[in-house]
């Protein structure tokens, strides 16, 4: 069988032998998978993918060609060592297919290394759109689209995880992540300590699948409704983006912070509920509690001494 792919009405990026296509695959319904996938899929001399057994199922599905010789293994653990194989591969006339287990390769799974190798090799690389799990989760989300970042998996602990929390708090961009369904409670619970309770967020989870779920709610009420729910499948979190920084009176500011502190309410609730009412920082909003209440003391000292 011939490397080159003849359909008169396939793209022309991908009619010519030596190019690197990046093949979009379902994120759960087999009916996602485009005619022009299969047919890159069944043509090309080789793909590159990230768990075979996987591959050769839907190569099964599509009655494709599922011969071992035809299918290379490329995951995390192995793209840096692979590249120059598959490199080689393009180079010497073939058409090579990337695919990753689900959904579009290269956004949270392999391949963009083997990409930029091959852009800067000067080889051919094209594309089959399709399914992606991250941006039909915002879209499905109901949350802003005009402006938003992709932050992958979150870190599972210690100070990567608080510097990861705080760069979602502050991002004025709806923010997309991904989530182990056995880590989402968790995530969802800190989130809504760190970016408040109050914050907007879906949960997407199963795209596409027999038990899609799509849920929208404030972070706090979506995390205590899932604390003790077993989750399974694929969970994609789209998070609102925090409001646009304004501009605050510093005079309304410390008002605010000397009346609570006159009502004898403890420092840290006074610059929590003030923090809270104007969009501040909390550490910031206690540190100039504290400037005030010391303030407050050394004008009661002087004014004493005088009398």
């Amino acid at each position: 069988m011939s490397n080159e792919v003849k359909t008169a009405d396939r793209d022309p990026s991908t009619t010519a032998s030596g190019c690197l296509v990046l093949v979009a695959t379902p994120i759960g319904n087999l009916g996602d998978l485009s005619d022009r996938a299969k047919a890159i899929l069944s043509d090309a001399a080789v793909i590159c993918c990230e768990d075979t057994r996987r591959t050769r199922a839907l190569l099964s599905a599509i009655g494709a060609d599922t011969s071992p010789r035809r299918l290379w293994a490329v995951h995390d653990h192995n793209e840096q060592t692979q590249i120059e194989a598959v490199l080689t591969l393009v180079a010497s006339g073939n058409l090579v297919a990337f695919v990753s287990d689900a959904g579009m390769p290269g956004i949270a799974d392999p391949g963009s290394r083997l990409v930029d190798a091959a852009h800067r090799a000067g080889l051919a690389v094209s594309i089959i759109p399709g399914p992606t799990a991250a941006l039909s989760a915002l879209v499905v989300s109901g949350q802003a689209t005009d402006r938003f970042t992709f932050v992958g998996f979150p870190p599972r602990k210690g100070r990567e995880r608080s510097a990861w929390m705080e760069e979602v708090a502050a991002s004025t961009a709806t923010v997309i992540c991904f989530e182990s369904p056995l880590r989402t409670a968790a995530t969802l619970a800190d989130l809504a300590v760190v970016l408040g309770a109050h914050r907007s967020v879906t949960m997407v989870r199963e795209l596409t699948k027999v038990h899609e779920e799509v849920v929208r709610a404030p972070l706090g009420v979506l995390a205590g409704s899932i604390a003790n729910r077993e989750l399974r499948g694929e969970v994609v979190l789209v998070i609102a983006g925090a409001s646009p920084p304004h501009v605050i009176d510093e005079v309304l500011v410390d008002e605010a912070l000397w009346a609570g502190l006159e009502a004898g309410e403890k420092l840290k609730s006074v610059a929590v509920g003030v923090a809270n009412q104007f969009g501040l920082d909390h550490r910031a909003t206690y540190d100039r509690a504290v400037a005030l209440r010391a303030e407050r003391r050394t004008l009661e000292g002087g004014a004493g001494g005088a009398n």
